[in-house]
């Protein structure tokens, strides 16, 4: 039995070394994140000594104050290496959290979201960058889905120990959350370290720092505004999220007869499929054209998730609620296909000797696509009813219609002002 679990355990990390490597990497990183996550809310208020409203002002100068320098981060790893800047950021980041503990009061708060923001961001980037770089073009959106996987493990682990943490209702202990947050962090920046280095994969290394040292500017990921537009169209698509931690959650509790409990199953049966189903949902994605269809069936289960939850404002009982399960389970499909295609087209269409910079400009559009989501939708759904979700569904395939001339006008761009991408492509 135990041999059976530790050969299980080994498919789920991953196929290679290297790619469990990174997948123990990912649950190490999410633990961490998903213990602080978890206890923020009370952390803030009862011991840094917030206001709702203050947090939530914290949290709107830390988005706009990150988005503004998302692309000079993103060409952090550009200049001095993905794996540096992504070790560097994961150790500054684990120190962070220790701040916490010294922080009293709105101003400090501010500061410390900025600088969170500012460090996350471009330790996603190189991240993303590394992960680009390390594998072949065939491995490279397959990887990422058992990395993908792996964060939702570490994500349930860290909000069942903040759990612990919260249920002792302890200021002493609710202070040692991000205490144990940063020692995670800790651990995660020394596996970065660890990881094997690497330029780009299958790139003559001399070729593309001549390449970005004579190209200057004129290749700059903002001028390709076909990447830009599908950066902003993907954020679009990704606003599933909003169904699924928002929208429904909320529609279930104001507009139908289901029990609130089923909202604990509903965020189980999402983790569930994230860890077991992610990988499948990546299988065979490599060129922007399985990018681009995976997209278009990740917006058939986002337009069919609408659908299905909008008539449950009319059922009733058991009809209730295996409506408002099933409309959670095809939004996570929409989640894990759009997932997937994202990766793809972010492999497939970021110049190799620019990939941190293009990582900046994506988190940027994601950013521009969907932060207007969570009050929009909220409005839509809640109080237009039948017309507001219908609405929902015409701009998510809005977005998906226009992301497929951007994507071909990206692919354009790089093949006519970025020849050297051409050579180092596997």
């Amino acid at each position: 039995m135990s041999r059976y679990l530790s050969e299980r355990v080994l498919r789920l990390a991953g196929p290679t070394p290297l790619v469990r490597r990174l997948s123990a990497q990912s649950v190490l990183s999410a633990f961490g994140d998903g213990v602080f996550l978890t206890g923020s809310a009370v952390f803030f208020t009862a011991i840094v000594g917030l206001t709702a409203s203050q947090v939530g002002l914290g949290l709107t100068v830390s988005g706009v104050a990150t988005f503004l320098v998302a692309v000079p981060l993103g060409k952090l790893s550009d200049r001095y290496g993905a794996k540096r800047v992504w070790a560097l950021s994961a150790l500054v980041e684990s120190l962070l959290y220790l701040v916490w503990l010294a922080v009293g009061g709105l101003a400090p708060f501010m500061a410390m979201m900025v600088a969170l923001g500012w460090v996350q961001t471009a330790a996603r980037a190189s991240r993303n960058a590394y992960r680009f770089d390390v594998f072949p073009r065939e491995e490279r959106v397959r990887s990422n889905a058992y990395f993908r996987a792996a964060r939702n493990v570490g994500y349930t682990l860290g909000a069942l120990l903040a759990g612990v943490a919260l249920a002792t209702d302890s200021d002493d202990v609710i202070r040692a959350v991000p205490v144990a947050t940063a020692v995670l962090l800790l651990l995660n920046a020394v596996l970065v370290t660890r990881l094997p280095s690497v330029v780009h994969h299958g790139e003559d290394a001399s070729v593309l720092e001549a390449a970005v040292e004579g190209a200057g500017d004129r290749r700059g990921a903002l001028r390709n505004r076909g990447f830009v537009l599908m950066s902003v169209c993907s954020g679009v698509l990704s606003t599933h999220q909003v169904l699924l931690n928002v929208v429904i959650p909320l529609w279930l509790v104001q507009e139908t007869d289901a029990p609130r409990v089923l909202l604990a199953w509903l965020f189980g049966t999402n983790t569930v499929m994230a860890v077991l189903l992610q990988v499948a949902a990546a299988r065979g994605i490599t060129t922007v054209a399985d990018s681009l269809r995976a997209e278009r069936r990740g917006a058939f289960f986002f337009v069919l998730s609408c659908g299905i939850v909008l008539v449950t404002h009319d059922t009733v009982g058991w009809v209730t609620i295996l409506l408002v399960w099933v409309g959670h389970v095809t939004v996570t499909g929409a989640e894990l296909l759009d997932s997937a295609g994202g990766w793809g087209l972010q492999a497939e269409l970021s110049d190799p000797s620019r990939r941190g910079e293009y990582q900046g400009v994506y988190q940027l559009g994601t950013t521009v696509g969907s932060v207007w989501a969570p009050a929009a939708y909220t409005f839509l759904a809640m109080e237009w009813g039948t017309p507001g979700w219908l609405l929902i569904a015409a701009i998510v395939v809005a977005a998906v219609a226009v992301m497929h001339p951007a994507a071909r006008s990206a692919e354009r761009y790089l093949a006519a002002r970025a020849p050297v991408a051409a050579v180092t492509r596997p």
